[in-house]
C-alpha cells in the first residue's frame, strides 16, 4: 500500500513544500489546528489536497505503518510527533535542529527500521549540503594534509529585498528572533574556543565577494558539534570554525535599542516582557502582502600553509522572493519536501539523522533545487 505523507502545521514557510508535494503523485494530508486559516492558504496557493483538523487522537488513528509525519509545528512538539511515529512505525521529517531528546530516539528508530531525518530546511539544511560537498572536495585535493590550517565559515541570513531603516522584517513571530538574541554561542577562532552571550559581543563585518556586498555577521548557537558532523578529520588543524547569522549592513545600529532591552531579560517576567516587545515588532516590521524577501548564504572552506592560502572554495546562494512566494519559505519547505522523497526512496538509513552527508545525495538535492529555480553557485577562490 502506498505511504501517506502527513504534513503537520501550515505556517508561513510551509506553502511551497506542500504545493510541490500536492502536484506530485504522493498521497498527502495536511493537518492544522486552525482549519480555516489552512484552507485560506491552500485556496490562495491553488493547492488541492486533503485537509484535516490537527487533533492528536484523530491523527493517531489515521497514521499507518510506513507513513511519513512531517512536523512543521513548534520545535518543542517534535519529540511528541516522533514518539507517535515509533508507536505507529512511521517515519519522521523536520527542518529543526536535532535536540538531545530527539537524538535519544536513535536506537528505537533503528530497531524499527524507521528514518527520523531533521535539519533539512535552509539553515540548518542547505548549509549542511554545502559543507559536506566542500569537505569532500577538499579531501580530494592536494591541499588535504595535516600541514594545512583550516578556516570554515558558514553564514546565512534572511532580510527584506529592499532594505528598510530597521534593516530587517519578520515573516513570522519575532519572539523566536528575540530569544535567539539572548542565546549563547560557541565557535573556534584562531584555534581557540570563543563564547558570547549575544551577537553584540561578537559582531563583525563580512564581505562576500560573490555578491559584492558587506554584511554584519555573528556566531549562532554552538558550532563545535558540527566539526564532527561535517566529517572533519581528527588530525586536521582547525583555526576557525563558525556557523553564524548574516544581517544587512547597519543592522546592529538599528537594533541597538533592542539589544539594550532584551540583553538582561530572564525568567518568566523576562519572557512576558519579551512577548510584549515581540507584539510591537510584529505590528511595526512585518512583511507586507507580496513584499519580496531576500536570503543570502555563504559557506566556505579555506586552507592555508605558512600563512598563504592554498585552497579556498565557497558555495553561495542569493535568492529573492517572487511570484512563487518568499525565498525563505521556498528554500525551507521545498528542501523538506526533497527530504521526504529521499525517505520514501530509501536513500536515508534508519535512525535519527541530519541532512545527508553523502556528496552524491547532497548534489542531487542541489540539482533538484536548481530545476525549481533555487540555484546555488560554487566559487573557486584559489
Amino acid at each position: 500500500m502506498k505511504s501517506t505523507i502527513h504534513w503537520l502545521g501550515v505556517g508561513l514557510s510551509a506553502t511551497p513544500g506542500i504545493k510541490y508535494l500536492a502536484n506530485s503523485s504522493h498521497n498527502l494530508v495536511v493537518w492544522n489546528r486552525r482549519i480555516d486559516k489552512a484552507q485560506t492558504m491552500l485556496n490562495e496557493a491553488k493547492i488541492h489536497c486533503e485537509l484535516k483538523q490537527l487533533d492528536w487522537p484523530a491523527l493517531a488513528e489515521k497514521v499507518k505503518s510506513g507513513d511519513i509525519l512531517v512536523s512543521m509545528l513548534p520545535a518543542n512538539m517534535h519529540v511528541e510527533v516522533a514518539q507517535l511515529c515509533l508507536e505507529k512505525s512511521a517515519h519522521f521529517v523536520s527542518s529543526s535542529y536535532i535536540s538531545p531528546e530527539m537524538k535519544a530516539l536513535d536506537q528505537q528508530a533503528k530497531a524499527k527500521g524507521l528514518t527520523f531525518i531533521n535539519e533539512i530546511g535552509l539553515d540548518p539544511g542547505i548549509d549542511h549540503l554545502f559543507a559536506h560537498l566542500l569537505v569532500a572536495r577538499f579531501k580530494a585535493s592536494d591541499a588535504c594534509n595535516t600541514e594545512s590550517k583550516l578556516y570554515f565559515r558558514s553564514y546565512c541570513g534572511g532580510f527584506p529585498k529592499v532594505a528598510n531603516d530597521f534593516k530587517y522584517k519578520f515573516s513570522w513571530s519575532p519572539l523566536g528572533v528575540l530569544k535567539a538574541l539572548t542565546s549563547p554561542a560557541k565557535w573556534l577562532e584562531n584555534g581557540v574556543v570563543k563564547t558570547s552571550k549575544g551577537p553584540w559581543e561578537a559582531l563583525k563585518d563580512i564581505h562576500i565577494s560573490a555578491v559584492n556586498e558587506t554584511f554584519q555577521a555573528y556566531p549562532n548557537r554552538d558550532s563545535l558539534p558540527f566539526v564532527e558532523q561535517y566529517e572533519f578529520e581528527p588530525e586536521w588543524q582547525i583555526e576557525e570554525f563558525v556557523r553564524g547569522t548574516l544581517r544587512l549592513n547597519g543592522w546592529s545600529q538599528a537594533w541597538q535599542y533592542l539589544f539594550d532591552q532584551v540583553g538582561d531579560l530572564q525568567g518568566e517576567a523576562g519572557l512576558a516582557e519579551m512577548e510584549a516587545i515581540s507584539k510591537d515588532l510584529e505590528d511595526m516590521h512585518s512583511y507586507e502582502e507580496g513584499e519580496p524577501d531576500r536570503v543570502v548564504m555563504s559557506v566556505e572552506l579555506e586552507a592555508k600553509r605558512a600563512g598563504n592560502t592554498i585552497w579556498h572554495q565557497r558555495y553561495y546562494m542569493d535568492a529573492a522572493g517572487n511570484r512563487n512566494g518568499q525565498a525563505m519559505a521556498r528554500l525551507v519547505s521545498i528542501t523538506v519536501a526533497l527530504g521526504i522523497e529521499a525517505v520514501i526512496a530509501g536513500d536515508i538509513p534508519a535512525g535519527v539523522h541530519a541532512a545527508p552527508s553523502q556528496p552524491e545525495i547532497a548534489q542531487q538535492w542541489l540539482d533538484k533545487l536548481a530545476t525549481l529555480g533555487q540555484s546555488a553557485q560554487i566559487e573557486q577562490l584559489i
